[in-house]
């Protein structure tokens, strides 16, 4: 999967692909950015190679169950637990909500 993002704070597009290369590739125009992501990936995959290491998993396709456990230790938890319980909502609407607003800001 190949990302391509505005980014406020370089202002510039931010180029990346998840799960296979480290680092990315910026630039002021979205489609040159695109495109210099197709040579990183061809670049990455010629390492895999040489490497004689398995590539990563594809993530086009993916399904995903909506489901997933974290980690937030006893202190985070209880926190979490009296928010929600304050704006009477189950702490997993809770969390979802706080979750959804963070990656949508």
């Amino acid at each position: 999967m190949k990302v391509v993002e505005w980014s406020d704070d370089d202002h510039c597009f931010i180029g990346r692909v998840p799960g296979l290369t480290l680092g990315g590739v910026h630039g002021k125009n979205e489609a040159k950015v695109y495109e210099k992501l197709g040579t990183l990936v061809d670049e990455w995959i010629a390492i895999y190679e040489a490497d004689g290491a398995p590539l990563p998993a594809a993530t086009a396709g993916k399904k995903y169950s909506g489901r997933f456990n974290i980690r937030v230790g006893e202190e985070l938890h209880e926190r979490l637990a009296i928010e929600s319980m304050k704006v009477n909502e189950s702490l997993n609407t809770y969390c979802v909500k706080t979750l959804k607003g963070e990656v949508e800001s």
